[in-house]
């Protein structure tokens, strides 16, 4: 499969094109043959890499966030969750494949993990709708949530949804009361949960795994109460102005951070998360780990309390 670059990633595309070609050349003119011409175009690309990364304005982490390759929800699953079981449907309507959840155990500590998943080709992204949860997605989260409090487990959560479905028929199964629901049931929850967002926060659909006792964000990803083209289209009724909207909303994981909205960013690999999926995920699962760690040490009513602290202050502390 061809590499996705995104539009600021041009000057790196180019040099690995011919990266490429020299490699071509050199199987047929013998090993070694430009060698180091092949290593010093290799660490120009990687400098080039950084460089980009290193300066990225709000809409270009936009887009790496939505990146088609950045790691989903079940590349987690697989590199961070040993002997997973997933548990489907809300037994009461259906089952939606937008957000997938289960048992499993996290570093040898038995937990019920769940997040968003998107799909990486055509069938998989109908399969899991994008994504974008129904409102049987979100009971089926309270439901998994209901059993971690049951068996005294840890939640982990991972965040990846442009928003919730906003069709016909999930509005019909009540939508808001859903998610609703599901943002309730995490802020009361009794057991730690840890909620990371890998790729896209999207309005009430993000939140509603998220009512966590820590929040981490990837250092390219976005959280937000609305999509940029979302925001564009209402203030100034012009989807094409999301660049200007991304950038005063305070979306990044830089803003959030001083807002006091997340607790932690996760740095990912120079190129973004894309680049080095395996290093990404070891790095969230430390991070996980860490803040796991500190939480399983409270009692459930410490937990409540601590958790209840951390959104009150939302708004009423962070840049002065």
């Amino acid at each position: 499969m061809a590499a996705h670059y995104l539009d600021f990633e041009r000057p790196i595309a180019d040099l690995e094109s011919k990266i490429e070609e020299l490699s071509r050349l050199s199987e047929t003119a013998g090993p070694g043959a430009f060698e180091s011409e092949i290593q010093a175009l290799r660490d120009r690309a990687q400098q080039l890499r950084k460089e980009a990364y290193a300066g990225l304005d709000a809409w270009q982490k936009t887009m790496v966030a939505r990146h088609p390759e950045r790691p989903h929800l079940k590349d987690y699953i697989a590199g961070l969750i040993d002997e997973f079981v997933e548990l489907r449907g809300d037994r009461k309507f259906a089952d939606d494949q937008a957000i997938v959840g289960g048992l499993g155990r996290f570093r040898g500590v038995p937990v019920v993990v769940m997040g968003h998943e998107k799909g990486h080709d055509t069938t998989t992204r109908l399969k899991h709708n994008f994504g974008m949860a129904r409102p049987e997605g979100y009971r089926k989260a309270v439901r998994l949530m209901d059993m971690a409090e049951r068996f005294n487990l840890p939640v982990i959560t991972f965040v990846d949804t442009a928003g919730a479905y906003p069709g016909l028929g999930a509005e019909e199964r009540g939508q808001a009361e859903a998610i609703a629901r599901s943002t309730e049931r995490g802020l009361v929850l009794g057991t730690p949960m840890v909620a990371t967002i890998v790729g896209e926060g999207g309005s009430g659909g993000a939140i509603a795994l998220a009512g966590a006792n820590k929040v981490l964000i990837l250092e390219h990803s976005i959280y937000s109460v609305i999509s940029p083209e979302g925001a564009a289209s209402i203030l100034w009724r012009d989807g094409a102005r999301a660049k200007d909207a991304a950038a005063n909303m305070k979306i990044t994981a830089q803003d959030l951070i001083q807002l006091k909205i997340v607790d932690r960013i996760v740095e990912e690999p120079a190129g973004g998360a894309h680049s080095d999926p395996a290093a990404a995920i070891e790095a969230v699962g430390d991070a996980v780990e860490d803040e796991l760690k500190a939480l399983m040490k409270l009692s459930p009513a410490e937990l409540k309390k601590q958790r209840a602290a951390r959104f009150y202050a939302i708004g009423r502390e962070g840049l002065q």
